[in-house]
């Protein structure tokens, strides 16, 4: 066959080849669409979509390093998933909440005040949480307890709770409100940085937090001020630190139980 013979076969059709013998390279997707074709020089990016910042996470069940956890839990990897670590939740929220944040704005307008008293409002998981600015936190108290839309008549409790990895804002006050007049429950949540431990105490308000600011006084260090009397409630009054925050030993005391003595926590058995 002659090689000016129209039938000779097409190199790149039969054999899968190109002209110059090197395989046709494989590809994905189909032809490009009409109008989209490369030219000729343009770079082609393979990076693909930007990726999200790494999650949080800690180590060990307690994420404390030389912390002498023996619960068998120190290579466990722990995902940080606390959505107060990113901004307030996107309204609309469920029916009931949007009522109650209408409530509240309305309330604050009343007494003279207005949503900057918040930092952010998080919602999550049917519950609503107010993050109060320290200095805000009394005069906010006294108007979800007095306003008639509101009327939270009780604080069944503050809770002290410790991330030390938010820098300036280390140390968390909780504050669970209850309204018997409506059945509602709501949360009040204060931050403050571990180098100036220092909240409004609002027993003034709801007289039965004086134990309870107490205690996490006691356990967390944080300082209400203009409390009663901030002493500590657990713990004898003249013990080292406050045993529950994240960067506290695990140490304990030896107990002596019928004749055998129990040593502390971090004494009794270690896991490799």
């Amino acid at each position: 066959m002659s090689p000016d013979d129209p039938k000779k076969p097409d190199p790149t059709s039969e054999q899968g080849g190109t002209e110059d013998g090197s395989k046709e390279k494989v590809t994905t997707g189909g032809d490009p669409a009409p109008g989209l074709a490369e030219a000729p020089g343009d770079a082609v990016d393979t990076r693909g979509p930007e990726l999200p910042p790494p999650h949080p996470s800690r180590r060990g069940m307690f994420g404390v390093d030389g912390s002498g956890d023996t619960s068998g839990y120190g290579r466990l990897v722990v995902r940080d998933t606390n959505p107060i670590r990113g901004g307030s939740t996107p309204r609309p929220w469920h029916d009931e909440l949007e009522r109650l944040g209408d409530d509240v704005s309305a309330a604050l307008s009343d007494a003279g005040l207005s949503d900057d008293v918040f930092e952010k409002v998080v919602v999550d998981r049917g519950q609503i949480t107010f993050f109060v600015k320290r200095d805000r936190l009394p005069e906010v108290a006294r108007v979800f307890r007095d306003d008639a839309a509101l009327r939270f008549e009780m604080c069944m409790g503050v809770n002290g709770v410790h991330y030390p990895e938010e820098t300036g804002r280390e140390l968390h006050a909780c504050y669970q409100l209850l309204s018997i007049t409506h059945n509602r429950r709501v949360n009040l949540e204060v931050a403050c940085p571990d180098g100036d431990p220092h909240i409004p105490s609002i027993v003034s308000t709801y007289p039965s937090v004086n134990w309870h600011e107490r205690e996490t006084y006691d356990f967390f260090g944080i300082i209400f001020d203009g409390h009663p009397s901030l002493t500590r409630i657990e713990m004898p009054d003249d013990w080292p630190g406050h045993p529950q925050r994240k960067d506290y030993p695990l140490g304990g005391i030896p107990v002596e139980y019928k004749g055998a003595t129990i040593p502390p926590p971090d004494e009794r058995r270690a896991y490799n």
